[in-house]
């Protein structure tokens, strides 16, 4: 003779398995998603690194050019940066008369200005 307890017991039971369907769910998105994380840091932090350093070398000597040649604010040289260097932030040195362009964590690049020369690059460590 059923009881009245067995078929509340059923039908939580089946419920359970409803209820952790979502948790599940969370822990598959969350598994992938640090996959995917992890396969493009290792097959994209190169090209990104690599493009944080023509940038910044673009905007050291660009922001040098800019702050001893023409004689303008370090603030107003990012006026003439091209689209996409939105990262790429500039500090200047007057007394050495250079400018470092830095992207955080990826790369920093010093222009100085040298009398006869213009703006000029400082060595790449690598």
């Amino acid at each position: 003779m059923p009881t009245g307890n067995s078929s509340s017991a059923r039908e939580s039971a089946q419920q359970r398995p409803a209820a952790r369907q979502p948790e599940r769910r969370k822990t598959k998105l969350a598994l992938g998603a640090g996959a995917l994380i992890g396969v493009s840091a290792i097959w994209g932090w190169q090209p990104l690194t690599m493009q944080a350093e023509a940038g910044t070398a673009f905007g050291a000597r660009v922001g040098c050019s800019c702050r001893y040649v023409a004689g303008r604010e370090i603030g107003d040289c990012e006026k003439d940066f091209v689209d996409g260097m939105g990262a790429v932030s500039l500090s200047a040195d007057d007394d050495a008369k250079s400018v470092t362009a830095s992207v955080p964590l990826l790369s920093s690049t010093t222009a100085t200005w040298r009398e006869g020369w213009g703006c000029v690059l400082e060595p790449y460590d690598g």
